[in-house]
This record gives C-alpha cells, sequence and structure tokens, in this order.
C-alpha cells in the first residue's frame, strides 16, 4: 500500500526508516485503535489458533506456522501469513467451514472504504497464488447502528461485508504492481525520484513528509493573495444576529468500541462546553462553563446544564455548525424529555465561521478559515501557543486519560487547562465578531 501511494514511500520505508516523521499521539491512538479493534474482532469466531510473530521481524515463522496450522487441520487462525515469489501477506482471520476456506479483514472503521479494496486485493493475491484456495474474502468493520446495553455484544458490533468480487477484478494490477515494486526494493542504493504533490496526502498523509519537504518550504514563498473584504454580505451576516448572542463551543471524546450503555461506535460524547453571552451592545459578555466531573460525562447533565444557561431567545453562535449541531441533534434523540427546547437551540444557531470561508480573507489567514488560524491573523494578542492544551484532540485526550490519573494535582492541572482552553474559543469568537462589526 505504500508503494501503491509512492515507490519513493516504500523504498524510505525499507532503507531510511529513521527519517520517518515522529509520530504523534493521535496517529499512534489511531494505530493502536486497530490493533485492538482487530483482537476483539476475533471473538466473532473463537477458539482459534494464534500465527502472530513474537517480533514483526519473525513472519517467515508466521508463514511455516501457518501453513503447519492448515495440515494440522485447524478450522480458525488469527494473523494466518502467506507468502509467494517474494509478497507477503497476513490476513486477520481465517476460517474453514466445511471444506471451503474464507478470510475476513478488520478495520477499524465505519463501512468499507476505498483503500481497504487495493489492500484486500493484495492479500487475496498471495494467499491464492501460494496454494490455498479461497471461497470469499469480506472486510469486517463496526457496525455503527449498534447501540450499547449492559456487557459489550462483539456479533452486533461488527459486520462483515464481502468485497470478494471488487478483489478478483484488481488481481492483475496486484500482479503487475507487485513485479514493479519488487524492483524499487530490489535497488537497495537508488531511491525513486518522486517529487511532492497531491499523492502525499492520499489516501494517508505520508510518514515521510517532513524528509520530502526538505527545503521547498524555505525556497518558496507562497502567494495568499490581497486582503478581500465583501462588505456586503458581512453587514447581511451581521444583521440576522439577535440579542443575546451566546457564542458557544463543545469538547468531546470518542471511542470506537462503546464503553458505556446508550454509546455507539465513534459517538461523540460531550464532556465539556463554554458560552460567553453579550446581553447588549457594549456591555460585558458574561462567562458561562460546564466540565464534567467523571470520565462518563452524563449527557442528561450537559445537555439540561447547557439548556439553563442558553435560555429561549437571542443568537446560537457556533464556529463551524458541523460540530455542535449533530451533537445537538443525537442529545435531542436520546433525551425526548429536552427535544422542544434543544430544537429551539438549533433553530438560533448561525455559523460564524461562514463569512471567513469566503467574504472575509487576509494573507495572515493562509488561505484557511479555522478559528487556529483565524484568531492570530486577526486579533494577534490572543494566542493558543501559550495554552497547555492548545487544541480539540489534545483536549479530548486529556480529559479521556484522566481515568488513569492518580495524582489528585495532576487531575486539577488537567481540569485547569481544559477550562481555559475551551474558554479562550468563545472569547476568540466574541473578538472576531468584534473584527466583523468593525468593517
Amino acid at each position: 500500500m505504500y508503494g501503491c501511494q509512492c515507490p519513493k514511500r516504500l523504498w524510505l520505508h525499507k532503507y531510511r526508516p529513521e527519517v520517518r516523521d515522529e509520530m504523534d499521539e493521535e496517529q499512534e491512538a489511531i494505530f493502536q485503535r486497530g490493533t485492538d479493534v482487530g483482537k476483539l474482532a476475533e471473538q466473532l469466531f473463537p477458539g482459534g489458533v494464534d500465527a502472530r510473530p513474537e517480533t514483526p521481524y519473525a513472519y517467515q515463522q508466521s508463514v511455516v506456522d501457518t501453513a503447519r496450522y492448515i495440515a494440522e487441520g485447524r478450522d480458525i487462525i488469527y494473523e494466518a501469513a502467506f507468502q509467494y515469489e517474494g509478497l507477503l501477506c497476513a490476513v486477520d482471520i481465517l476460517v474453514k467451514q466445511g471444506n471451503q476456506w474464507y478470510a475476513y479483514e478488520v478495520k477499524s472503521t465505519g463501512s468499507v472504504k476505498p483503500p481497504h479494496i487495493p489492500d484486500a486485493a493484495f492479500q487475496y493475491y498471495v494467499i491464492t497464488q501460494a496454494g490455498l484456495e479461497l471461497a470469499d474474502f469480506s472486510i469486517v468493520h463496526l457496525n455503527t447502528d449498534y447501540v450499547r446495553f449492559a456487557d459489550l455484544n462483539v456479533q452486533e458490533l461488527f459486520t462483515s461485508e464481502s468485497v470478494l468480487d471488487r478483489l478478483l477484478l484488481m488481481q492483475e494490477f496486484i500482479h503487475e504492481k507487485g513485479l514493479a515494486l519488487k524492483t524499487v526494493v530490489a535497488n537497495k542504493t537508488e531511491m525513486p525520484e518522486v517529487e511532492v504533490g497531491d499523492h502525499c496526502y492520499k489516501p494517508y498523509n505520508c510518514d515521510f513528509l517532513g524528509y520530502c519537504y526538505q527545503g521547498i518550504d524555505d525556497e518558496e514563498e507562497v502567494d495568499f493573495g490581497e486582503p478581500y473584504v465583501n462588505h456586503g454580505a458581512i453587514k447581511a451576516f451581521l444583521s440576522q444576529l439577535e440579542y443575546p448572542i451566546y457564542h458557544i463551543d463543545f469538547e468531546s471524546w470518542r471511542t470506537v468500541v462503546p464503553e458505556y450503555d446508550g454509546h455507539w461506535p465513534f459517538r461523540q460524547v460531550c464532556f465539556q462546553y463554554s458560552v460567553h453571552v453579550e446581553r447588549a451592545p457594549g456591555v460585558e459578555p458574561e462567562h458561562n462553563a460546564y466540565l464534567a466531573e467523571g470520565t462518563h460525562s452524563s449527557s442528561l447533565e450537559f445537555i439540561e446544564s447547557l439548556l439553563g444557561v442558553l435560555g429561549t431567545q437571542g443568537t446560537v453562535l457556533v464556529y463551524n455548525i458541523s460540530f455542535e449541531k449533530p451533537r445537538l441533534t443525537e442529545l435531542m434523540n436520546e433525551h425526548p424529555q429536552h427535544a422542544e427546547a434543544i430544537q429551539n437551540v438549533i433553530d438560533r444557531i448561525v455559523d460564524l465561521m461562514k463569512p471567513f470561508r469566503k467574504d472575509y480573507r487576509t494573507p495572515e489567514m493562509q488561505g484557511k478559515w479555522t478559528i487556529k488560524k483565524v484568531l492570530p491573523a486577526l486579533v494577534p494578542e490572543l494566542s493558543y501557543n501559550e495554552l497547555t492544551i492548545g487544541n480539540g484532540t489534545d483536549a479530548s485526550n486529556a480529559f479521556y486519560h484522566l481515568q488513569h490519573t492518580q495524582n489528585p494535582d495532576d487531575v486539577e492541572r488537567t481540569r485547569a487547562a481544559l477550562l481555559e482552553y475551551c474558554k479562550l474559543d468563545t472569547l476568540a469568537m466574541v473578538k472576531l465578531l468584534e473584527v466583523l462589526r468593525k468593517r
């Protein structure tokens, strides 16, 4: 898959791994998530034998072990490994039913994604060319319609989708690509010459971006154009705002596998909000905040607290409506006793990000309209750089990991940092609205 994205990435992975970008916590969590979900999915076919190698460099033993397990008549093999003419693969679950073999590859996603197909097609190619006929090949992924109550139901948590027809269409491509990429890695001294481009980010960000971009950013200055303000559009945007104006921001955590009753895979669990309220023009904004005491984050406590602040009249201002509005809709469905009040909030929402997407631009925004780019460009005296927690991902991770924090002082420091970060998000909205009013 590295080679399909870029042969240079494959070569660097094999011969220059030391120049790989340092993995951040979010990426580490993604990889760990995939490992954990793969292990959990094994419960769909319990009682199997594990062919995993002791180390990532011992897959030759896995190939030998897999062949031995098949010869011994084992019906379920986890991480079954196969090799054919220099191509190696390991499939998550291999199952024999009757006299036929079925392969299952597990993905920690809510559906089959385009990159999954060539990945599975490679596995199918290697397994069948190595001599094992497969009756079917399926992708196992999470069932996003599953809602947990009581013990986790693994059979309902996952769903399986056959992709065999799509894999068969790719077998010639896999054959030709395999030959080409074996030639790439056979040359230990000559790195493929590939210029940076869109392929560096598709289907995933390459982990050698830093190496490949060395010197490029210094040599080329990006022209972000001239300042642009659509005064008519800004005026129209401001005219729809009604006092009191509630600047709101949520923070949430989520896990792939639901941990509590009423949760589903990937559910965004709101644990914090900040609200700055402008009661009238020129009046100093009031600040309200909520931060859940425990990591379970009671959704009922969250929404009841929020509704107590937002009242029934006035504009509810968000920055990026695509986050807060879906969370409110989910809470409305979960707590129908508050459906009318939550719908009232939803009906009053206005997105402050909208004017910065197309009607207000400065070179300092660097072609972006996220609040992390817009705020320092237009209100330089405010910054996230000095905060202990400076972005939503860090906030989510910090709160979620509080459950493992034993030292009370560490807990209080983290909670103070979370409150400070979320408060800045809504104060930033107040200041950016002031910028628009001056235009």
